[in-house]
Formats: C-alpha cells, sequence, structure tokens
C-alpha cells in the first residue's frame, strides 16, 4: 500500500499541550497574510517560541515547501546564522558561501521559515532574513526576538503574559495591577477561573508533575493568586507548578508573597522581567548545594550537552577524588587506579541523579537525538546559570574543563575516526555548537596551537559537513600568531585539502606549499606525504601537469617513508583524479582498484566512496558501463552512509549517464536488483527496460542529480561534463524534448532519498522495529553490545567517543540492573534468545 507522502518540514512535535493565546495566534496569522516578516516581540519565558512553533503548525499546510524552524539560541557566532539556517533546511553547501545556496535553493519554492531567538544576533539575523527574501519572493518568515530585527518590511506582533484571571470582587487590586496586555477575567466565579488560560497552565503542568493534583473549589483562588504573582509569564508559571510535588498552591502562593515582599519592601507589583528572575531564584534557592552547583555549571555548554559530558565538565568532586589519589601514589609509590573508578562510578550516579532532579523541576530539558538522550538549558535559564557561576568565582575553572573535555575527546578519536566515521558524525552534529565554543575560545596566540590541532582533528567533520565552515576557522586560527610548525602543518594542510574539495585549486596551492615545509620541518612524516599528494591534484585542476607529476613523484617518496596506510590513500586518490584529469584511464583504473582495496581492508568509508567512484568514472569514461554501474551503485551507497553530499550528485549524474548508455543485457538488474519506470508520479516494473524507459530513467536521476549539487553548492567536475552532455542528447533522442524535460523536472523534485532510491532500485525503507524490551537503557544497551563483542573499556570509550571512566560507570551499572558480576555473565546475557 502506498504512504502518504510526509508533509516537508522539520518543526518538532510538541511535548506538551499548547494552552491559549488565540488572539495572538489569530494576529499572526493576519499580519503574515500581508506581511512577509513577521516578528514576536516579548521577554524571556514569555512563550515567543511555542506560539511561532503553534502559528507554524497551522500555517505550514499552506506551503508546499513546508515550515521550518531555525534555532539560534545556540549560535553565538554573526557569521554562522547561514550555516544555521542551511543546516535547518538540509543543506550542506561545499563550495559557495550560505547566502548564495540559500538564494539558488529557495528562489523557486514556497516556505515558512521560523527563525527562533534572534535578539543577541539581531544584525546576522536581519541581514540574512533580508537577502533570503529578496532572493525568493515566495518564502515567509516568523521570526522571534526579545527586539524588533528592524529589518525592511518587518511586521511585529507583541507577544504578552497570559491572561490573568480576576482578583476576587471583594479586593480588586489583590495580587498586583490588572492584566496588562490582555483583558482579566469578568469576575472571579470558578467557571471562569478554570477557563483562565493562566490557570489551566498551571493545572495542567502540576497535574503532569505530580500525577495526583487537581483544581478544586478548595486551591483554585491560590491557583489564581500564584498567577497574578507570576504575572502570567508562563515559563514562572511552569516553574511554580513543578513544585506541586511536595507543596500545596497555598504553600507555594505563601513562600513567593514572601520573596516578592522582601524584593519590595510591600509594594506588590515588580516589572515583568524581575517576576521571572525572582521565580528562578525561588526555584534555585529549593535546589540543595550540589544541584545549584551543577545548574550554574551547565551554562558553559553552548549547545546540547550528553550525561557523559556532564560527567566530565561539571563534576568537580571526580577532579578532586583523582586528584587525591594520585597524591596517595606519590607517596605510597603507586595509584589505586582502582580506588579512583570505584569513587567515579558512586559520582556519576550522583550527578545522574542531580541532573535527573534538575529536568524534573523543568530547570534543565531533557531530548532525544537518535538514540542517546541529551539535554539543554533555555536561553533564559542559560542566562541566569550564567551569573550564578560568575558569583561563585567558577567562570575560569568549568571554562578550562570545558575545553579540556572537548579537546580530549576530539583528538583521542582522531585516530579511529575513519574506522567509524558514520557513528562519529552523528557524535559531531550532536556536539557542534560546544566545539565551535571551543574553537572560539582558541582565537588567541596562546589558544591557536590547541585550535589548530583541534580544527585537524575533525577534519571529516569539515569534508563532509562544512567546508565553508571548516575554511574559516583555519583561516581565523592561521591569522593568529601562536602555534608551532607542527600546529601550523596541520592547520595549513586542513586549509588546502578543503580547498582541493571546494575545487579551489588558487587558496589550496600555497597552503599546501606552506603544509609541506612546516611538516617536513616538524618531521611529521604522514602530515608531509598527504599534503604533497594534495598539491599534486590542485596542480592538476589548475592545468599545471607538468607540476602535477613533478609533486606527485615527491608524494611517492614520502608515502615510502611514512609507512602509512592513510598517506598511501592520499596518494592512491592523487593518482587516480589525476589520471580522470589527464585522460589516463589506465593509471587512474589501477590506483583506484588499489584503492578500493585497501579502503575496505582498513574500514575506512570516506576513502572508500572516493575510490568507488574514481573507478567507476574511469569505466564508464571507457565506456565499460557493464563494470561501471555496480561500482557507482555502491559507491552511492557508501556516500550515502556518511552523508556525503557532493559525492551523492556526482554518482546520480555518473548513474544517468549508465541509464542513458548501450542497452545491456543483465546490467540493470546487477546494478539496482530490478528495474524500474518512473514517470508521472508511478512506477512499472520489470526485468529490463525498454530504451524509452532507460531514457526517462536517465533523465529523472540527472535532474534528480541538479538538486543536489544546488543544495551542495557544488560545481560540476570537468571529466564527467563530455559524459553527461552525451548522455542528455541520447535521452533527447529517444524520448523528445517534451519528455524529456518532464522526466528531467520529475527528478528534480524528487527528495534526496527519494532519488538515491530511485538510483539504486530500493524500496522505500520499512518502518522501525519496535523496540526491544529490555531493563537496560540505549547507551547502556550500547556498551552491553560492545562487552559482549569482547572490548575492553578503551576500545568501548573510542567507539561510543565517551571517557573510560564513563564506560565504567555504565558497565557497573549493567551489572546492577541485571544482576551479574562478570563482563562474560553480560554477554552471555546479550547472546539470549529471549533475554
Amino acid at each position: 500500500m502506498a504512504r502518504p507522502p510526509r508533509r516537508p518540514g522539520n518543526l518538532p512535535a510538541e511535548a506538551t499541550s499548547f494552552i491559549g493565546r488565540r488572539r495572538e495566534l489569530a494576529a499572526v496569522r493576519r499580519t503574515l497574510a500581508e506581511a512577509r516578516l513577521v516578528t514576536l516581540v516579548g521577554p524571556g519565558g514569555v512563550g515567543k517560541t511555542r506560539l511561532a512553533l503553534r502559528a507554524a503548525g497551522e500555517l505550514g499546510r499552506g506551503f508546499p515547501g513546508g515550515a521550518w524552524l531555525v534555532e539560534l539560541a545556540d549560535v553565538r557566532d554573526p557569521a554562522l546564522v547561514g550555516d544555521a539556517v542551511m543546516a535547518a533546511l538540509d543543506l550542506r553547501p561545499q563550495t559557495a558561501e550560505p547566502p548564495a545556496v540559500l538564494a539558488a535553493y529557495l528562489r523557486d519554492r514556497r516556505l515558512l521559515l521560523v527563525v527562533d531567538n534572534c535578539e543577541h544576533l539581531l544584525a546576522g539575523a536581519a541581514r540574512l532574513v533580508t537577502e533570503v527574501m529578496r532572493a525568493a519572493p515566495g518564502v515567509r518568515v516568523i521570526a522571534t526576538s526579545r527586539e524588533p530585527l528592524s529589518a525592511p518590511g518587518e511586521h511585529v506582533v507583541p507577544v504578552p503574559p497570559l491572561d490573568l484571571p480576576a482578583p476576587p470582587p471583594d479586593r480588586p487590586e489583590t495580587d498586583g495591577r490588572p492584566a496588562e496586555g490582555g483583558r482579566p477575567a469578568e469576575g472571579g466565579r470558578p467557571a471562569e477561573v478554570r477557563r483562565n488560560e493562566a490557570v489551566r497552565l498551571f493545572a495542567e503542568r502540576a497535574a503532569a508533575a505530580s500525577g495526583t493534583f487537581e483544581l478544586t473549589a478548595a486551591n483554585q483562588a491560590a491557583v489564581a493568586g500564584l498567577c497574578r504573582r507570576l504575572d502570567g509569564v508562563p515559563l514562572a508559571i511552569e516553574l511554580a507548578a513543578v513544585r506541586t510535588r511536595v507543596l500545596s498552591p497555598e504553600q507555594i502562593l505563601g513562600r513567593l508573597d514572601d520573596r516578592f515582599g522582601l524584593l519590595t519592601g510591600g509594594a506588590r507589583a515588580l516589572p515583568r522581567h524581575q517576576t521571572l528572575r525572582t521565580t528562578i531564584d525561588w526555584s534555585h534557592d529549593l535546589l540543595g548545594p550540589a544541584e545549584q552547583a551543577l545548574l550554574r555549571r551547565l551554562c558553559v555548554f553552548a549547545g546540547r550537552f550528553t550525561l557523559e559530558d556532564v560527567e566530565a565538565v561539571c563534576a568537580q568532586e571526580r577532579e578532586e577524588a583523582v586528584r587525591v589519589q594520585e597524591d596517595e601514589g606519590a607517596v605510597h609509590g603507586q595509584e589505586d587506579e582502582g580506588a579512583v573508578r570505584g569513587q567515579e562510578g558512586g559520582l556519576g550516579q550522583q550527578v545522574l541523579d542531580r541532573l535527573s532532579s534538575l529536568v524534573d523541576k523543568s530547570l534543565v530539558i531533557k531530548e532525544d537525538a537518535g538514540d542517546l538522550a541529551c539535554y539543554r538549558l533555555h536561553e533564559t535559564m542559560r542566562e541566569y546559570a550564567a551569573l550564578k557561576l560568575r558569583e561563585a568565582g567558577e567562570e575560569e575553572a568549568t571554562g578550562r574543563r570545558f575545553t579540556g573535555h572537548y579537546t580530549a575527546l576530539c583528538l583521542r578519536a582522531a585516530p579511529h575516526v575513519r574506522r567509524r566515521l558514520a557513528e562519529w558524525l552523528d557524535w559531531m552534529d550532536l556536539e557542534i555548537d560546544n566545539l565551535r565554543a571551543v574553537l572560539r575560545g582558541c582565537l588567541t596566540p596562546d589558544g591557536a596551537g590547541r585550535g589548530m590541532n583541534l580544527v585537524y582533528a575533525v577534519g571529516y567533520y569539515w569534508m563532509t559537513r562544512a567546508l565553508g565552515e571548516g575554511v574559516r576557522w583555519t583561516e581565523e586560527l592561521l591569522a593568529q600568531r601562536g602555534g608551532g610548525p607542527p600546529e601550523r602543518a596541520r592547520a595549513l594542510f586542513m586549509r588546502g585539502f578543503l580547498a582541493v574539495l571546494q575545487s579551489d585549486a588558487a587558496s589550496a596551492r600555497p597552503a599546501l606549499d606552506e603544509a609541506v615545509a612546516r611538516a617536513g620541518e616538524a618531521g611529521l612524516a604522514s602530515v608531509l606525504a598527504q599534503s604533497l599528494s594534495l598539491a599534486s591534484m590542485a596542480a592538476s585542476m589548475s592545468g599545471d601537469r607538468a607540476a602535477a607529476r613533478r609533486l606527485g613523484e615527491r608524494a611517492r617518496a614520502a608515502v615510502a617513508q611514512a609507512d602509512d596506510d592513510v598517506a598511501v590513500l592520499m596518494y592512491l586518490q592523487s593518482r587516480a583524479l589525476n589520471g580522470l584529469f589527464e585522460g589516463d584511464l589506465d593509471a587512474a583504473r589501477e590506483a583506484a582498484e588499489e584503492g578500493v582495496r585497501l579502503g575496505r581492508e582498513t574500514s575506512d568509508l570516506y576513502s572508500l566512496d572516493m575510490m568507488l567512484l574514481n573507478l567507476g568514472c574511469a569505466r564508464l569514461i571507457a565506456g565499460a558501463f557493464d563494470e561501471a554501474g555496480p561500482l557507482l551503485a555502491e559507491a552511492l551507497r557508501v556516500a550515502y552512509r556518511i552523508d556525503d553530499r557532493v559525492g551523492q550528485y556526482v554518482l546520480l549524474d555518473a548513474l544517468g549517464c549508465v541509464a542513458a548508455g548501450p542497452e545491456r543485457a543483465g546490467t540493470e538488474q546487477a546494478m539496482t536488483g530490478h528495474a524500474e519506470t518512473e514517470r508521472a508520479g508511478t512506477e512499472r516494473t520489470g526485468t529490463e527496460r525498454t530504451g524509452t524507459e532507460r531514457a526517462w530513467h536517465a533523465a529523472l536521476l540527472m535532474g534528480a542529480a541538479e538538486t543536489v549539487r544546488t543544495e551542495a553548492g557544488a560545481s560540476a567536475l570537468p571529466f564527467l561534463a563530455p559524459l553527461l552532455a552525451r548522455a542528455e542528447e541520447t535521452a533527447r533522442a529517444e524520448l523528445g524534448t517534451a519528455a524529456f524535460e518532464e522526466a528531467y523536472a520529475a527528478g528534480r523534485r524528487l527528495s534526496r532519498d527519494e532519488a538515491i532510491g530511485r538510483a539504486l532500485g530500493e524500496p522505500a525503507p520499512p518502518a522501525e522495529p519496535p523496540q526491544e524490551e529490555t531493563p537496560l537503557g540505549r547507551r547502556q544497551a550500547q556498551v552491553a553490545r560492545l562487552v559482549a563483542e569482547g572490548l575492553s573499556n578503551r576500545q568501548i570509550g573510542e567507539r561510543l567517543f565517551i571517557s573510560e571512566h564513563t564506560v565504567d560507570s555504565h558497565v557497573r551499572a549493567i551489572m546492577n540492573r541485571l544482576g551479574v558480576n562478570s563482563r562474560a555473565q553480560i554477554a552471555a546475557w546479550m547472546a539470549a534468545p529471549h533475554r
């Protein structure tokens, strides 16, 4: 049965009920019908994001391109606003700058953007929104901010607090001034109080928090008083509501009255921003000292974070335990590693308990990223925690642990990344905002060396996810005076590598020349060999064949000295690519075949992707379509797995050339598993395509390739241009111009996933299987599987990109959950068929 098409967009599902705001929703709908940019303006905690998301969810149905959320709360650099928009739209620019990619992608689309939390990036957000609306007339924008963007054509919709319940008729001024920005309910009768949106919000959140709370005649006066006392600010109401687990509404109101009275000297009114601050202060003061310490330290995380991150950065007690053991070890001549691990295991449980408590109290937000739980702070809470961290005098120490944690994780993982690339990229997608914060702190003479090592260590992220951003970081770091020859050699190598991937030979050649000099000076044999191989590719790209051959010979000699398979693969890549540029297909084939073998042997998916593409293109150019098809199809599967967008676009084009080639018995089936034809949204299947069907399929894939290329901001490979021209000519001749354009346009409309599925002849992915019943959490289940495979704690840490002490904590927790006392018993439990 055909599944209904998925509506495009990325709006998150609402985790809690949406209450009230009828007037504001109507105002957004009315204003957006007349204006293309609507900014919801109000103080922190007033509910701007929820209102924007609800409005976008309702209005998004009217936009064929869907509604898309761009979150700026975790973005600290105005230069990264465009990158955030592209990430939200799932674009991966490889060559062009963000505004150019967005203009090309959005030009003919009708969609709704929700740009959230703009207040700290007003100029950057306003500039980007203005450029997008100028280039794409079908795009409309809802922005949220504490103040207007001051962009051309902006219409502002104020977001006031929720309507307040009316005070009792006999005490009209009780609990503060009448509602501002909204009309109070007409009187204090029970039914009217229950219908009030602020009261409903408190009641629903309290019921969710305690499981037993009900709004009754006995407590509704206290609840109404609470809502008036909190001025209808949604975040303040939610913070108070979770306290119904241990306090009655009357007790909460009494405690808040005491605190507000101290601040105002008995006067009832406070500015609304002070109301929220006071409520957060009250929630904070109800925490224990350890919970308070954890909350304030969490502000160092720039984006999402995991439990392991919290243990490493915020658990100061762990650092002290290790230091005590080290001191005792110095006295006794040895270090008691078991004692350290035992203390760390206990501390890990304490951190989990404290973090869980903060989540329960709505001070920390829990989210899921794939199969991993992660956390973040509301922006208002992050600002408050930062103030508390400063008051405690812990800014420097916590920042140092934050920087050390991410630097150590990235440097430790670097040698193993290529063998676990897909999993590591998932981890980087989760942690990238924190890494950006570390890199920002390295833009000083003293920190530049660390930053250069870091930007090199995470090079695969720039290569597959963000070439332009990687270029910016390397250039900013190299502009600093710090960093010795080893650090500068690595950064220059990375700058040259990224330029080669961008087909920017003019930038690549000087960077790689200097990388060669610095690597030689520092004795970095592998970096030297790889830099020479890349320099040979850059020379070939710029048409300097003599320099390409000369550098290639130097690279061959350097590779022999390096004794490193990474350097060997880079050299083979240069030989294969240079062979394709020069038309030496035998050299390209020979190098690519060896590269495919070594890529498989070392489980290096990135190199395997490139080498399969090179080999497939070499066979395609030689006219060996039967051999090219399966190679290109396998390369596309690898490129899809590691999300290599440039590789995907090139391979879609190449497979289009295969489809347009001469009729081949059995080749289509070998390449895709079955044959199909796509026309006007329907599919026909058979053991073999006719000439017309193959031509339609070729045009479809070439159209899809153009869309993927636009999304990646990539340029066409010159050695494929003649083949593509010939394939288009063949398909046009077979179909006729009108049918060719129809097929090409149908391909352009396909999503990237749909296009790759059509190219590989694979059915839509099946629904996810039901989750396995297990007493273990998701991360514990991952660790248990690796224990069953026989991996040590250190190997598991490298595989999952977590510290060894964290693995040890998980193993202990798994043993407790399963009631076992050895790793062998964990393995036996995992192997049991009905565990």
